[in-house]
């Protein structure tokens, strides 16, 4: 999620602090696909061939708080945190190097590179904390679940490999929800309120900040149904059959929405100018 930027202190040099906490940043994440669990372990002469049991990416990591706190608490597994922002890499590494940590690293990319990233197979669990919504039909593609995204995870994953995804936004995780179903995903868990649900669960920057706001969690687990292949087009792209725009799972009475989710704050009010005129239309 990037759209909620962090607030850059005094004297902040990003250069300066992406080499002092270099030990917790893999700069080229590409150079370890298919080696992430024995390159990033720590040499143990005893144990030569050790590796880490587990690989969970975190796409979109933020900041990294989340990301750290999950890794502190499975010293056995290997955390990936990717974000494109080199601001949200360098404060997420520093948390790392700060709080000790040896199985978690940062890196920078997108999440149309992870095939270049990871091998097939390779991870474990794919974590989606509050990605942007990008409310419009044009740019649904951007989702970070969008069906031909979580197909491309499809083949990232072992087999019962796991798509943890959370977000502030309702309109969002109906989305999500459909999308998982064309892309042959099976649901394991979905939630109107994952912090009541499952209060254990470490708690990332945006949440805490979103929360404070009044957002209520909403989340979807899901993982790979070997017996639904996705119905893919001639250009190998999902073949479509929900609604794309965000506006489409907004509720008709706009006044009644106590919280509007971050990233469709201007969306909402421009509709909700338009109801009062009697030109609502759902579709941009």
């Amino acid at each position: 999620m990037h759209a909620l930027h962090a607030r850059l202190p005094k004297n902040f040099v990003l250069e300066e602090r992406l080499e002092r906490y270099a030990d917790a940043i893999e700069a080229s994440p590409a150079d370890y696909a298919g080696t992430w669990a024995e390159a990033c372990h720590p040499i143990d002469p005893a144990h030569p061939h050790a590796r880490y049991q587990r690989i969970v990416l975190d796409m979109g990591c933020g900041k990294g708080a989340s990301t750290a706190e999950a890794a502190s608490r499975d010293r056995d597994t290997l955390y990936v945190g990717i974000d494109c922002e080199p601001i949200c890499i360098a404060y997420a590494a520093q948390h790392a190097v700060e709080s000790g940590l040896d199985n978690v690293v940062f890196a920078p990319g997108v999440a149309s590179k992870l095939g270049r990233y990871f091998a097939p197979g390779e991870l474990d669990q794919i974590i989606l904390n509050f990605p942007t919504p990008f409310p419009r039909k044009k740019e649904a593609w951007e989702r970070l679940t969008h069906a031909d995204v979580l197909v491309s995870y499809r083949r990232l994953l072992k087999p019962g490999g796991v798509v943890t995804f959370k977000t502030d936004s309702l309109p969002l995780w109906n989305f999500s929800r459909g999308q998982f179903e064309i892309a042959g995903y099976r649901a394991l868990w979905e939630s109107t309120d994952a912090r009541a649900e499952r209060p254990q669960d470490p708690v990332s920057w945006y949440e805490k900040r979103l929360s404070a706001q009044g957002a209520t969690v909403y989340a979807i687990e899901a993982t790979p149904d070997p017996a639904r292949e996705p119905k893919l087009d001639a250009d190998g792209r999902v073949v479509q059959t929900k609604p794309l725009s965000l506006i489409d799972y907004l509720p008709d009475d706009l006044e009644s929405m106590d919280y509007i989710p971050h990233g469709m704050q201007g969306t909402v009010i421009n509709l909700r100018n338009l109801a009062r005129k009697g030109h609502f239309d759902r579709h941009l």
